[in-house]
């Protein structure tokens, strides 16, 4: 008789190595959900940065020739409803003008639903200044500072 040596091929993962796999995927998923999460509110947020800044020049330009801030749809400025995007609710205006600045551009997110819960209701306000004779604009948000857009240093 011939000594038979079997092989056994292995056939697939132990248990074991499957469980391992799983618990790495899911600390994986713990860490990469919430970065991602304020990734998203970022991106919105940002929305909010891009229509203020359409207003600049229009508010800019009221205050050099009136010396006053223009409100939402006086002056050639649209209402603030009617300045609105995707997560953005309404964009306003006002302020009272004086020699040192003082006019205001906020945008105001919407409310639950598309916006992400983090910034829901959250205000991005720009502020013109002109201490130094030439308008600068300073920007602030009610929003936690990991949700504000790079471009907004001052919040």
């Amino acid at each position: 008789m011939k000594n038979m040596t079997v092989q056994k091929q292995q056939q697939g993962f132990t248990l074991i190595e499957l469980m391992i796999v799983v618990a790495i995927i899911g600390i994986l998923a713990a860490v990469a959900i919430p970065a991602y999460q304020d990734y998203v509110a970022r991106a919105q947020m940002s929305e909010a940065m891009v229509l203020a800044d359409g207003l600049k020049t229009a508010v800019a330009e009221n205050y050099a020739q009136d010396g006053a801030c223009p409100a939402s749809g006086a002056s050639g400025i649209p209402t603030s409803t009617n300045v609105n995007g995707k997560y953005v609710a309404s964009v306003e205006t006002a302020g009272t003008g004086t020699a040192a600045g003082g006019c205001t551009i906020t945008a105001t997110m919407r409310g639950a639903g598309l916006v992400s819960t983090g910034i829901v209701g959250a205000t991005l306000t720009l502020t013109m200044t002109n201490a130094t004779g030439a308008l600068t604009w300073a920007c602030t948000s009610t929003a936690a500072q990991k949700y504000v857009p790079k471009a907004c240093t001052g919040a």
